[in-house]
């Protein structure tokens, strides 16, 4: 639930816990995605604080000029943090990458991945680009001693983020929760540094993000365009829409079912 003023939750007239609501939110909330058009629709909503990129929405949305596209998306939304990512799997060429990558505009975040396909880590080229004012958003961080070394590497440099991916671990079974509430708690003691909620499934992890703290979450636009929809509905009034729209379909359909008994009464 939110907090009202001096950390208290907000309470409705029966003192009972009101609902979160899209104005509630803390969490700073990004659109993840590379299509231009969906990107500038989401622009217009002025609680979309920014956007995040990678090589595979950029495959999806067949992009084959990488820096036009990106700088022609720097300039329809010059105003919020934009994430694009490195693609060379060899360090030194990723922090050549990394520099271009970072002219094409102020409000970029350049995206490194935690490491290279082959494992090395990147935490030293982390630190050295942060330390000469590149803003980093280190992502694929499943684990805690990636939040723990990722965060040190970053600390004292450029405004940076580290994306964590709670969607993906919970795919695999895996408890998200104790690796969200060690990375916020390590960046929150670190001033440049925010950690993202990265691949968000459901609505419901925004209001998850909220709660733990996160800075920042990253959704899908279909996901985002449901909050405007959230703390709207009672569960006994989603109840009462779910039960009509069974009703209503079951009419559509014309389905027909014959009770013994039933058909004799009325011949």
């Amino acid at each position: 639930m939110p907090l009202a003023a001096g950390g208290r939750r907000n309470l409705g007239p029966d003192n009972q816990p009101m609902a979160t609501t899209l104005s509630d939110l803390k969490v700073k909330l990004f659109t993840d995605g590379a299509d231009k058009a969906q990107i500038v629709e989401m622009a217009r909503n002025g609680w979309i604080s920014g956007f995040t990129t990678n090589p595979s929405l950029l495959k999806k949305a067949g992009v084959r000029d990488y820096e036009a596209f990106a700088r022609d998306l720097v300039a329809a939304v010059p105003d919020r943090h934009i994430s694009f990512e490195v693609f060379s799997d060899d360090i030194p060429e990723m922090v050549q990458q990394a520099h271009v990558i970072a002219t094409w505009g102020p409000n970029v975040y350049v995206k490194l991945p935690v490491s290279t396909t082959r494992g090395e880590p990147l935490y030293d080229a982390v630190r050295s680009l942060s330390k000469d004012g590149v803003k980093i958003n280190l992502t694929a961080i499943f684990a805690a001693e990636q939040v723990a070394r990722g965060v040190d590497a970053l600390a004292g440099g450029a405004p940076a983020c580290v994306s964590v991916f709670a969607g993906r671990l919970a795919d695999f079974g895996i408890d998200y929760v104790p690796l969200m509430q060690d990375a916020v708690a390590r960046a929150r003691k670190t001033p440049n540094v925010e950690v993202i909620w990265a691949s968000t499934r459901e609505a419901f992890n925004v209001i998850e993000a909220d709660r733990m703290g996160c800075h920042i979450i990253t959704a899908p636009a279909d996901i985002l365009r449901k909050l405007t929809a959230v703390g709207t509905r009672t569960g006994e009034q989603l109840s009462l829409d779910a039960v009509k729209a069974f009703r209503d379909d079951a009419l559509a359909a014309g389905l027909t079912l014959r009770i013994p008994g039933q058909a004799r009464a009325a011949e």
